[in-house]
């Protein structure tokens, strides 16, 4: 028994120490970058080793006026890969959480952790829209210009690259991938704002969230009516046109409590509400002739376990647009 135990705690110390060897490998690859500058000065002015493959950066952003914090996970051979350059994937997250949300929710560490690319998830504020405001934060700026720039002279990101977000998230994905053209090679929505003036409804749960946030709604793009161009040059739906040549994945559910549901559950207004955005995208698509792979799959929330099996079944499609694989840099 005393063997045994010995054993044991030689294993468990060779763990530990093969952590802490990873981590500060990771750190002192990465420590360097935090000299690199974006054209308009965004730069990294805080580095945090989360795990063996996480790594957060706090960003000094122009665009916003303050910091803003970005996640990555890394290759799984980025230590002993000191100068491939690897195809990217955004993990775009939804209103009212932030950065951390999907690492925190999902399996996306186990479910990246065999693949070689480095996966970015940015902060986007509350409720960002990941939008330029008319008067206020500039996120999408600081997303497609400071953030891409830093990551690309500082931490080895590649011209290849992936998009993909929930709610609020899959918004993002959509007008990036629409309002820059070639930047992405494909992107993904999971229960997407995908429609902001389907309804009144659509327009209200926009006003709902910039306000309960603390912020005046006309600051993100105007009043729905007197700016309606500058709500239809956010709104993925109008922009649907400009998504021919990129790989798209969509999925929403209609709110009704679905297999991945507890017991009890009730009707869910703002899947419902997502899910009818997504349709009516799809529908434009299709008249578009436009190619997208859909998961219009009934009965689900607007919660996470969804969105986790989403991620999984658009993962394959995700990877092969940036050409990513197992073991391999770009």
């Amino acid at each position: 028994m005393r063997t045994r135990a010995v054993i044991w705690r030689l294993s468990v110390g060779a763990a530990l120490v093969g952590v802490g060897l990873v981590a500060g490998s990771v750190a002192s690859i990465a420590g360097a970058a935090q000299q690199v500058t974006a054209d308009d000065g965004a730069r990294v002015v805080g580095q945090t080793v989360v795990g063996p493959r996480t790594l957060d950066l706090t960003v000094q952003s122009p665009a916003l006026g303050r910091t803003a914090m970005a996640r990555l996970l890394l290759p799984p051979d980025w230590d002993v890969r000191p100068y491939a350059r690897w195809p990217v994937l955004y993990l775009l997250h939804g209103c009212c959480d932030n950065y951390t949300s999907w690492t925190r929710e999902t399996d996306v560490a186990a479910l990246t952790g065999g693949t070689d690319v480095l996966v970015v998830m940015p902060e986007a504020g509350p409720d960002g829209y990941y939008s330029n405001w008319l008067s206020g934060p500039a996120w999408e700026t600081f997303h497609t210009v400071e953030l891409r720039q830093l990551l690309e002279r500082g931490y080895r990101a590649g011209q290849r690259r992936a998009i993909a977000g929930l709610s609020m998230g899959g918004l993002g994905a959509f007008d990036y991938s629409a309002r820059h053209p070639g930047m992405f090679q494909a992107a993904a929505s999971y229960s997407g704002a995908l429609d902001t003036t389907l309804s009144q409804e659509a327009i209200n749960q926009v006003v709902s969230i910039v306000s309960s946030n603390g912020h005046d709604p006309d600051a993100l793009w105007g009043d729905p009516t007197r700016q309606r161009l500058v709500w239809a040059a956010h709104n993925p739906l109008d922009l649907a046109f400009a998504l021919r040549g990129t790989a798209l994945f969509v999925a929403a559910g209609n709110g009704q409590p679905g297999p991945l549901d507890p017991p009890g559950t009730g009707f869910n207004e703002s899947e419902a509400l997502h899910g009818a955005e997504t349709s009516a995208l799809v529908d434009r698509l299709r008249l578009l002739h436009i190619p997208a792979t859909v998961d219009l799959y009934g009965p689900g929330t607007h919660t996470w376990p969804y969105w986790q099996r989403e991620l999984h079944e658009s993962f394959p499609m995700l990877m092969a647009a940036i050409g990513a694989s197992a073991g391999g840099g770009a």
